[in-house]
């Protein structure tokens, strides 16, 4: 591309030093020719007025006088009714012959009729005509050089910008996602780059969603999952026993469920496409039914999961979002904490607030205020499981506090839901 906006730029540059060029050569040589032929009959003129003035004064012509004024002149006068003409000027040679030089020549005739012809040597006229298409030549040679420096400025002026965009073209096909920031000057350049600027920011915003998607589907299912180990293994336990392998198969079957809930939800919040329509939920059935799921976990690490707290609450939440929460919660006093976990749940009027608290050491001032934050962790735990809780909560309208350090307590706060149940149980 390069290449070709130079030589474009030069056939350009030469058509038009040639349209200017040929016709300014042209009337350089007519100029000076015709600059000189006037000249030379300047002098024919007067050298007739000078024939008539010396033959009345003194009734001969001074050919030595003519000589000394006019050395590089070669002049013929012819008188009416002479013989021959008489020959005057200091440049002797017979403009007639055939190796004369190239000559030039005027004529004029004086009052009294006499002819003067007067011839000089044209060879210096061509060298001024020479000199002048040559100095035309040299204007040309520079304005075509000037354009060429200009064009191959312009052509890498214009051509920088398109292999830097073509350059961070290739690093978003990489896999860089950075916004590179090159701005040139050139509006077209710049607003390609403006486009591939904003075309790498969303897609860092996309592979970040797909990463966080990943990081936290995984720490998501591994709850689900474990519980789903440990039905499986009653199962398997109590083989020989028909009635309880059956209630283990539909606890299994309902985990596997809940598991393929999660997922969903989890791809819906990653991509964006799934808004959480919350209900009004009987607080009593989630709660009883999460501690029945998690009540065998504790109990094989000696540990209890206890439910305390007042009942009969209704709050307005999403039931699967509820239960990732609790069981974040839940798992997070499970792992750092010791002792008794309680789940209990307090009425606050307009809210409805679900505490979960253990009898552990509690959590180390140095990360209290940073909990909330995304891999952040008071022990060997991947720290997205409390962050994840918190946008879970924030994405329907509910939040989630760290009210206690020692012992650790924490809270999640749910509108309450008795003014939906009461305009849902209205009459119809």
């Amino acid at each position: 591309m390069r290449r070709r906006m130079l030589f474009s730029t030069l056939v350009v540059t030469v058509i038009a030093v040639m349209l200017l060029g040929l016709p300014l050569g042209a009337l350089t040589y007519k100029s000076i020719y015709d600059e000189n032929i006037r000249q030379l009959q300047r002098e024919a003129d007067i050298i007739a007025s000078d024939i008539d003035s010396q033959l009345e004064d003194t009734g001969r012509i001074d050919r030595d006088q003519f000589a000394s004024i006019y050395p590089k002149r070669h002049i013929e006068i012819v008188i009416p009714g002479a013989r021959a003409p008489i020959i005057a000027g200091g440049w002797d040679i017979d403009p007639e012959a055939e190796d004369a030089p190239d000559t030039m020549k005027a004529e004029a005739v004086s009052a009294t009729g006499i002819e003067v012809t007067i011839w000089r040597d044209s060879s210096s006229v061509q060298e001024s005509i020479l000199n002048a298409w040559l100095g035309i030549a040299a204007l040309s040679l520079l304005a075509i050089g000037l354009a060429g420096g200009l064009a191959m400025l312009q052509a890498r002026r214009l051509t920088l910008p398109l292999v830097d965009l073509a350059a961070t073209a290739e690093r978003l096909g990489s896999g860089v996602a950075t916004p590179w920031g090159h701005r040139y000057g050139i509006p077209e350049a710049d607003r390609v780059a403006e486009v591939l600027d904003r075309s790498a920011e969303r897609i860092a915003g996309l592979i970040a969603t797909e990463r966080h998607f990943a990081t936290d589907a995984s720490h998501q299912l591994r709850t689900p999952l474990t519980a789903l180990t440990m039905r499986l293994d009653e199962i398997i336990a109590e083989a020989d026993n028909p009635h309880i392998v059956r209630e283990e198969g539909e606890a299994a079957l309902a985990q596997a469920e809940r598991l393929v809930e999660t997922i969903e939800n989890l791809l819906g919040r990653a991509r964006k496409t799934q808004n959480p329509e919350v209900e009004a939920v009987d607080i009593d059935d989630v709660l009883e039914r999460f501690v029945a799921e998690w009540t065998p976990v504790f109990r094989k690490e000696n540990r209890e999961l206890r439910l305390d707290g007042e009942r009969g609450l209704t709050a307005m939440t999403v039931p699967s979002d509820l239960s990732q929460i609790l069981a974040t919660l839940v798992e997070n006093a499970f792992k750092h904490g010791e002792g008794t976990v309680v789940v209990r749940p307090v009425d606050g009027g307009h809210s409805v607030r679900i505490e979960v608290s253990d009898e552990g050491e509690g959590i180390p001032d140095h990360i209290s205020g940073r909990i909330f934050d995304r891999e952040v962790s008071g022990g060997d735990g991947t720290g997205l499981g409390l962050s994840l809780a918190r946008h879970i909560a924030e994405s329907e309208g509910a939040r989630i506090e760290l009210i206690q350090t020692r012992p650790t307590t924490f809270a999640l706060f749910l509108p309450s839901g008795a003014s939906g149940l009461s305009k849902i149980s209205g009459p119809v």
